[in-house]
């Protein structure tokens, strides 16, 4: 193992793991019990001059490298795509969806999709693709933008399949990945469906459209974000989930000097002066 960790205290006495000097981090989450990764990426890294060309390709191959050696499994998860498929700081876009109202930015996004499935399409360390993170805010035109959402999944799982056959496809809800409306039946026979929570109170209630979803259509979901909140929410939440066969995985990794998280940093110097600048007056976000 090619990593050096140590333990201290936090303000809750929780025991909180200091990575003190990584090699590897693959090797960390390994041995800390987790089984896969669902890695974010930004299309910005793989095009250049509207061409698929960029450093993202070797950066993911280095992670999915890491991950196969610790026996891990990766899930790439597009996080922001062309256009922005959010409309809000969470795709680094324009503040609105313009995936949905642009023919050329899907374009791009099908033929980025495609060149990632044929790189990867004979990588059993991969488990598939997240195609689209939290597609839809709740504050636009949600009637209108809807109906777009599930038509253009069909679009880029058929570029995927052209070129591989083989990997799961995760399908995200509307409106931060919570509105499963948006879905009639599956469409392809390896799809699987992906839900986050946060900030809601834990029982049944908070995920049975999920549960009813999985039941009707026979197919599995993954709750693929959440976290943000107390060591006692997440561990009950965790509970639930397990209740009910979800698998799960939470966000972020990492943290500034926090226990809701995975792996905890010092704050760099003047992070403070950094985060009074980013709370001051703005005219928008």
């Amino acid at each position: 193992m090619n990593l050096s960790t140590k333990m201290k205290r936090g303000n809750s006495g929780k025991l909180i793991t200091t990575i003190t000097s990584p090699k590897r981090i693959s090797d960390f989450i390994k041995q800390s019990g987790f089984n896969s990764v669902r890695v974010p990426f930004s299309y910005r890294l793989f095009v250049s001059d509207e061409r698929l060309e960029g450093p993202g390709y070797e950066l993911l191959d280095r992670v999915v490298d890491w991950c196969r050696r610790e026996g891990l499994y990766v899930i790439l998860d597009m996080h922001a795509a062309p256009g922005g498929q959010t409309g809000d700081n969470i795709d680094d876009s324009f503040g609105y969806p313009f995936l949905f109202e642009s023919s050329e930015s899907q374009e791009l996004t099908v033929n980025l999709w495609r060149k990632i499935a044929a790189r990867y399409r004979n990588e059993p360390a991969v488990i598939g693709y997240d195609l689209l993170n939290e597609p839809i805010a709740h504050y636009f035109d949600t009637a209108l933008l809807n109906p777009r959402l599930e038509p253009l999944y069909r679009k880029i799982v058929a570029g995927i399949r052209e070129v591989d056959r083989n990997h799961i496809i995760f399908l995200g809800g509307a409106q931060w990945d919570t509105n499963f409306k948006v879905f009639g039946p599956p469409f392809d026979r390896k799809l699987a469906y992906t839900f986050h929570k946060y900030w809601m109170t834990v029982n049944q209630d908070a995920i049975q459209e999920y549960l009813s979803f999985r039941d009707k259509y026979n197919v599995p979901i993954w709750m693929s974000e959440s976290g943000e909140n107390t060591d006692e929410w997440i561990d009950s939440f965790r509970r639930l989930l397990e209740a009910h066969d979800i698998g799960w995985c939470f966000w972020p990794y990492k943290k500034l000097d926090a226990t809701s998280c995975i792996a905890s940093i010092n704050p760099p110097e003047d992070w403070a002066a950094i985060v009074g600048f980013m709370e001051g007056p703005r005219h928008d976000f």
